[in-house]
């Protein structure tokens, strides 16, 4: 995701978002549709549910912070923290451009972040880094190293750790092709057009040492309807599916969304669903995109521009049903 600087069954309640935005009327049996968990800008929200039970949410650089931290016991009512998570950096990365923080906690109880920092020998590119704590909240020490950064390509963005049904972890992450591209649209709008792929990298059970190659499993394609790339991956496994839940077109147009695609294994192929999960207009929101879903398969954070000023995105929450190919929100 990027700073300013730098067929699915909908069911049915009628909600009042907030700020006061009437939402699209839907149909649903216990949800409440999206509804906004931190009315400040805290752009491409990824979260966990900790060793101490409670939720805890990364947001991109704002309000003052590289990377940002907010915490809910409900995973409604949500409280920013004034913490900095990452108060050091490690030699390879400047000061500006945090985007895109992604967390897990490892088998031996640490937490990894992952998130991309702008590159020293390359800059305004993008490498992915890495970081350990001991507490989900922070502080992180940033490796030595970053796991990605395919600065020839446009750099490496919006990691996403998972671990697989076998223990197996992985993180998946944009090329930032647009970044590099030709113009236009998101810079990605005048022939010839770049790709954006989404990759994936097998690491070890540190999160952070690589395994193998990375391979690519999704990339942009103008007859899917992607605009000009595709970004903010997060994989999920459900009842022996795997969702890659994914935003197509610029974060700053309204046709910025939620998609995702299914596949049999970790690796795919990926079929894409090529219909929104999310887009502008429902439930009153404005350009939504960078989704992260629970492994649990029922809820989900996004970010949507606060209001029509597009001068910050909040942050929202929503219950998600994933049955078989189809995603819903409640």
């Amino acid at each position: 995701m990027r700073l300013f600087s730098s067929s699915l069954a909908w069911v049915s309640v009628t909600l009042a978002m907030i700020p006061a935005v009437m939402g699209s009327p839907i149909m649903a049996k216990r949800g409440r549709g999206i509804s906004i968990g931190l009315n400040t800008d805290f752009p491409d929200p990824s979260f966990l549910k900790a060793g101490d039970g409670k939720w805890y949410a990364f947001g991109t650089n704002g309000n003052g912070k590289r990377v940002q931290v907010a915490r809910s016991s409900d995973f409604s009512k949500w409280d920013l923290l004034d913490v900095e998570a990452l108060p050091t950096l490690a030699g390879w990365e400047t000061e500006k451009d945090h985007w895109a923080p992604d967390v897990i906690q490892r088998d031996d109880g640490k937490y990894v972040m992952y998130y991309s920092g702008e590159s020293k020998s390359n800059a305004p590119h993008h490498c992915v880094g890495t970081a350990v704590s001991d507490k989900p909240a922070g502080p992180y020490v940033p490796s030595d190293k970053p796991l990605s950064c395919r600065l020839d390509k446009g750099g490496s963005i919006d990691p996403s750790g998972f671990k697989d049904a076998d223990g197996s972890r992985y993180v998946t992450f944009k090329v930032d092709g647009n970044s590099a591209g030709h113009g236009g649209d998101c810079n990605n709008g005048n022939p010839p057009l770049v790709g954006t792929p989404i990759l994936l990298q097998k690491v070890q059970a540190d999160g952070i040492t690589p395994v193998g190659d990375a391979v690519q499993i999704l990339d942009r394609n103008t007859e899917d309807g992607d605009g000009p790339l595709v970004e903010a991956p997060n994989i999920v496994l459900h009842k022996g599916v795997y969702y890659l839940f994914y935003s197509t077109h610029c974060f700053t147009d309204p046709k910025y969304d939620v998609r995702f695609a299914t596949a049999p294994s970790v690796t795919g192929p990926y079929t894409k669903n090529n219909r929104q999960v999310v887009k502008t207009g429902d439930f009153g929101l404005i350009s939504p995109g960078g989704a992260t879903v629970c492994g649990c398969g029922d809820r989900m954070l996004l970010h949507g521009f606060c209001d029509e000023s597009k001068q910050s995105r909040c942050m929202y929450w929503a219950d998600v049903s994933l049955s078989g190919t189809t995603v819903s929100v409640l």
